[in-house]
């Protein structure tokens, strides 16, 4: 199936007024990519009125990244049908676009060799994200019906760990020995377009032993003459990266230095791949995606997973949290006479806690993210978590005196000046704890993504209660 990058968003024709139009064209002018919800339901009504060749009419020249979204974005009915008209044009870029959730689960609707035929066409890392989720008997059928080039180069990216670089890596790449000049290495890119990437931004240059010793861009090579040795054109040091190093970590060095590319090495510095930056952008988002999931305790579930697999994934944190709330009102149950003397107390309290949890989850997203990136390091946490302890004072007054005026008008002046001074606690702690949480697991080697959340929660609402309440028997009793 032959995809256009440029095609326009797919719309369903109508009679549309003059203001609905101009109200198409502003959407049109602020979105251009994806599938619109109207021409998701065009094609569900021709799938449901069986016209299979309209359908595939209308996906003709759709980009991949688009039909995958149709996919995504149909009924499950509709969306068996939609798969199921794919394998006479299936194209493994399709495959590769889907979510992986929604992916595993329709894979099995394809033969093996409909999926190694689509597998063929991919570049290896495309190839190698298709099929890594598979069972293992599935993905040997696969592989046993690839050409021995590409199996053997698939395979062996899969022996690498999957969070890893050489995982990742695209095996197609352009390199050319030290002693090339720039005519013959133009002359040798037209002439092997049948084994090249279809996309490639460096021209990598090796020696005997396949060592990278440099790299051009191939902006850079196209304005040379002929003769120049392109070996003369390489400036600086090459940003290699190796086949194990963490993928976070390779998607912080592009950020950090701006790259479009970079080669990967093995153990003993030869050239065995390359990474570019359409991989980055997914493992960014991926990673992005995976850190707020993890913040939130929903696990690895998303919107494509089953209902069981989803409930499963969430119940661990929220028996967690269940027994961070029971001490929470452990804490509660020791001002039981202080409650029932002052019944206003019980409407208050939870305002403190409140705050303070979500002023420490504002911090504690902010530190996590930095830690992520590594713009936050032992080099200036104390200043981060200064910083932070000065922003929850600043806040603390800002709302002390607004819910100390509220409760002074609801009951009196010395519940406001209780629950002010507890506000100005809770808001400064949360912000401490928002930071000193997450770098503190960091220290100890523990993802602070994972746990941080269920520790903030647990000392804002100790903390909130604890002022509120102790502050109350003090100044009200």
């Amino acid at each position: 199936m032959h995809t256009n990058p440029h095609a326009p968003v797919p719309r369903a024709d109508s009679a549309a007024s003059a203001h609905g139009h101009a109200h198409g064209q502003e959407l049109e002018d602020e979105r251009r990519y994806g599938v619109e919800p109207e021409f998701v339901e065009e094609i569900a009504g021709l799938l449901r009125a069986r016209e299979r060749d309209a359908v595939l009419a209308r996906l003709d020249g759709l980009h991949a990244a688009d039909i995958a979204d149709l996919i995504e974005q149909a009924e499950p009915a509709e969306r068996a049908d939609l798969i199921d008209l794919l394998p006479a044009e299936l194209d493994g870029e399709v495959l590769s676009y889907l979510n992986p959730d929604l992916r595993e689960s329709l894979i099995g609707r394809f033969e093996p060799q409909e999926l190694a035929d689509a597998v063929a066409d991919l570049d290896t890392d495309d190839a190698v994200e298709l099929i890594e989720d598979l069972d293992a008997e599935t993905r040997a059928q696969i592989l046993a019906k690839l050409p021995d080039a590409e199996r053997a180069l698939v395979q062996e990216n899969l022996t690498y760990d999957e969070d890893s670089a050489g995982r990742m890596m695209q095996r197609e790449l352009v390199a050319v020995p030290e002693f090339w000049t720039v005519g013959k290495t133009i002359d040798f890119v037209r002439a092997a377009t049948d084994t090249l990437p279809e996309d490639f931004y460096d021209i990598f240059i090796v020696d005997p032993m396949h060592r990278v010793v440099g790299a051009v861009p191939l902006s850079r090579l196209l304005r040379q003459r002929r003769a120049v040795r392109i070996a003369d054109l390489v400036t600086g040091e090459v940003d290699a990266i190796p086949a194990t190093m963490e993928r976070e970590e390779v998607a912080n060095l592009f950020r950090q230095y701006a790259l479009v590319s970079a080669p990967v090495v093995d153990a003993a510095g030869r050239l065995i791949g390359v990474i570019t930056v359409d991989d980055v952008v997914r493992i960014i988002d991926e990673e992005a995606d995976d850190d707020l999931r993890k913040l939130s305790g929903s696990g690895d579930s998303g919107v494509f997973s089953g209902i069981g697999d989803i409930a499963r994934s969430r119940v661990g944190w929220l028996t967690i949290n269940l027994g961070t709330a029971f001490l929470a009102s452990g804490v509660i149950s020791l001002f039981e006479g202080t409650i029932e003397q002052i019944v206003a107390l019980a409407v208050l309290m939870p305002i403190v806690a409140s705050m303070g949890g979500n002023a420490g989850t504002q911090t504690l997203a902010v530190v996590v993210r930095a830690l992520a990136t590594h713009d936050l390091s032992s080099a200036n946490a104390m200043r981060v978590v200064g910083k932070e302890l000065l922003v929850g004072l600043i806040n603390g007054g800002i709302f002390a005196v607004l819910v100390g005026l509220i409760a002074l008008v609801w009951y009196g002046p010395l519940i406001g000046v209780v629950i002010g001074l507890a506000m100005i606690i809770n808001l400064v702690v949360a912000g401490l704890s928002g930071a000193l949480i997450p770098l503190g697991l960091e220290r100890l080697g523990v993802d602070p993504a994972v746990s941080s959340a269920v520790f903030l929660t647990t000392v804002t609402d100790v903390v909130g209660f604890l002022a509120f309440l102790g502050l109350a028997s003090v100044f009200l009793l």
